[in-house]
């Protein structure tokens, strides 16, 4: 799968995960460091192939999450060909009075919960180990939080309870000790690694309009392989994406109200690069692993209720690109007075310089490109 040698987590976690008798943890781990393959190895390692019910049940906070950890343990596990695997989503419908016969099943917390305590396909008393990923997302999304902590409480107390996240603020910290007892905890990957690989820019624009121009002048100039552009709103977004055809641009659009079926056939063709730019709204700042992706631009700042910067949002969007340590871009698009304060913001918060950008000056954007 072109690992050469183990990550700071995977080298850290691995040892935990696969120990006898087996070990919780709770660990801090970005997207984009193998956390992923780091638990997949650990799921594919403690599946008892004879066994033919489920074993391992990892829980993901959002549909693409879950098609994308199911795609990783599918590549490692196809040395495994004994092991079988589930998909515990929306629309994957079981008929009632069946029992699963897959050992390791991935899901979101909804569907897990209905399939373990409703519909009886899966006897939780059997699971053996627990994966909760992205554990910030799941409690900030609504209802997660609490249908993860009733599949929790079905569990037995032998099962092994692996917990990961990619921050730890105190809510989730506190989420987090409640469902794993007795951790080993393993925090390594500081935000500011993350920007290490990441240029970050800005460029002042008058309005809308004076972005797209600026966008498309950014675009002509890099040499890039592909780029994710975030808007605040669905409007934005659609009308964006309709200029850019217009422009001659291969474009795909994701937004909230797609159906799960939609999104995931987006990302799909996004990652198999039949289109280079993908417009959407924050409904993709999480999760998206695409090597590829070398610029990712913020048509619209993200803030928060109260209109100040939204640093975790800021940080998750422009990790999408810089993933495993290649170099990657990020321009912020800054169209007034209250959008340079929120970049002053950011740059105060993860204590980075974020320059400005002439999109007129070619050269300059050739000699940071190069």
């Amino acid at each position: 799968m072109g690992f050469n040698r183990p990550s700071r987590i995977q080298e850290n976690a691995l040892p935990m995960m696969l120990a006898q008798p087996p070990q919780n943890l709770i660990a801090q781990s970005q997207s984009g460091t193998g956390k992923t393959a780091a638990f997949s190895i650990a799921m594919l390692s403690h599946v008892d192939p004879q066994k033919q019910w489920p074993q391992c049940l990892c829980i993901s906070p959002t549909y693409e999450l879950a098609l994308q950890i199911g795609q990783v343990i599918q590549q490692m596990g196809k040395f495994c060909p004994e092991v079988k695997m589930a998909y515990a989503i929306r629309g994957n419908r079981v008929a009632r009075g069946v029992t699963l016969s897959e050992q390791i099943v991935i899901g979101t917390p909804g569907t897990i919960l209905d399939w373990s305590t409703k519909y009886k396909i899966i006897d939780p008393k059997k699971i053996t180990m627990f994966v909760l990923d992205e554990a910030d997302i799941m409690i900030a999304l609504q209802g997660h939080r609490d249908q993860s902590i009733r599949i929790h409480r079905h569990l037995t107390k032998d099962c092994q309870m692996l917990l990961f996240s990619a921050t730890f603020e105190d809510s989730v910290w506190k989420f987090a000790k409640q469902v794993i007892p007795d951790p080993n905890i393993i925090r390594l990957k500081r935000e500011e690694e993350t920007l290490d690989t990441i240029q970050q820019f800005y460029i002042l624009c008058q309005n809308k309009e004076d972005k797209f121009s600026a966008l498309c002048n950014l675009y002509g100039t890099l040499t890039i392989a592909q780029t994710i552009i975030f808007c605040h709103t669905r409007r934005i977004a659609a009308w964006l994406s309709g200029r850019l055809i217009e422009e001659g641009h291969q474009v795909a659009l994701l937004s909230g109200e797609m159906t799960v079926e939609q999104r995931a056939a987006v990302i799909e063709r996004f990652r198999n690069g039949k289109e280079k730019v993908l417009v959407t709204t924050n409904v993709c700042s999480r999760g998206i692993d695409v090597e590829q992706v070398s610029l990712v631009v913020n048509f619209d700042l993200p803030v928060d209720l109260e209109g100040n910067a939204d640093n975790e949002t800021y940080l998750h969007r422009i990790g999408r690109t810089g993933r495993f340590g290649k170099k990657g871009f990020a321009v912020n698009m800054v169209e007034n007075n209250k959008s340079m304060e929120i970049i002053n913001q950011i740059e105060m918060h993860f204590n980075r310089k974020i320059k400005k950008l002439d999109p007129a000056n070619l050269e300059e954007l050739e000699r940071i490109s190069a």
